[in-house]
């Protein structure tokens, strides 16, 4: 048999019910109970440090002093 009909039958059988059952664990590790505060906490992770909220009509967040010209200010 062939190196290349080889791999293509494996790749056609095995390794496509490796890859299924690798996102259905996947699926069920995301979707777990519990993992509600987890997926909360690392979505809002960008936020922690914020100090004031951005200005009205402002695009970035950067605070004053940073990333803005002095006509800006």
């Amino acid at each position: 048999m062939e190196t290349y009909t080889m791999l293509r039958t494996f790749a056609d059988s095995w390794h496509l019910l490796f890859m299924f059952l690798f996102f259905i664990g996947v699926v069920l590790f995301v979707f777990r109970p519990g993992s509600r505060e987890v997926h909360e906490e690392t979505s809002n992770m960008i936020f922690r440090n914020d100090d004031r909220p951005a200005r009205e009509g402002d695009d970035t967040a950067a605070p004053e002093g940073r990333g803005q010209s002095n006509e800006a200010r």
